[in-house]
């Protein structure tokens, strides 16, 4: 099952959000904002329409209309296309992610918020079996419904994986349900998310830069409170 209208290729952020211990050295890094391009992608998808015929804007009216993207919430109801943010002159998020990548990143604005969000702490607290099925059902039932799902994913106290990604879409799988995520931090192809309902838990099993192993997963702004 794959959310509606969403595909990998068109709808996804062409730059990554970079990791900051493989190259602190540069001074122009855009480290640290996988929740802000996690929700912006999000934003994207329920809040904007492309309008590859019609003239194109400059930097500064494109990171406008990116403002405006981002000022929604990212739980609220799309709304009908004609009432959606018009980006001229490019077919999709991956072609204008591409052509005005510094608009871009100029209108999701800055990642402070997001870094010191209180349900980012929930990363340092045990779950329950039942807890990490209860998420895996409630992803099924998103996806159903046509929204995409923000995971907030840890494999904490191992320093490694303290992150976030977006479920489009699940499958069965031997062990369980695989679910395909997209990663801020890999633009170039989907990864994947396993829930093993053996044992009950998520499995990394093809996360960028993470070792395969067990790891929580928990929903991330689908409400003012979570």
């Amino acid at each position: 099952m794959s959310v509606p209208g969403f595909s990998f290729s068109t709808d996804t952020f062409t730059f990554p959000n970079e990791i900051r211990a493989r190259t602190a050295w540069r001074p122009d890094l855009y480290a640290n904002y996988c929740f802000v391009l996690a929700r912006g992608l999000r934003q994207f998808f329920a809040f904007a329409r492309f309008d590859p015929q019609a003239p194109r804007l400059t930097s500064e009216a494109y990171a406008e209309r990116v403002r405006k993207i981002a000022a929604h919430q990212p739980w609220d109801s799309p709304p009908p296309l004609d009432d959606r943010v018009v980006i001229p002159g490019y077919a999709n998020l991956r072609e204008f992610s591409r052509g005005q990548e510094a608009a871009v990143k100029a209108g999701l604005g800055g990642r402070f918020s997001t870094l010191v969000h209180w349900t980012n702490w929930r990363v340092t607290f045990p779950v329950t079996g039942g807890h990490q099925a209860g998420v895996a059902r409630e992803v099924m039932d998103e996806l159903d419904a046509g929204r995409l799902v923000q995971l907030l994913v840890t494999n904490w106290p191992k320093p490694e994986l303290n992150h976030t990604v977006i479920a489009y879409a699940y499958r069965s799988a031997p062990s369980g349900v695989e679910f395909v995520v997209w990663d801020p931090n890999e633009p170039g192809e989907p990864g994947l998310m396993t829930f093993d309902t053996e044992i009950s838990r998520f499995r990394a099993t093809r996360l960028y830069d993470t070792e395969p192993g067990l790891i929580r997963a928990f929903r991330m702004y689908y409400s003012w409170w979570l």
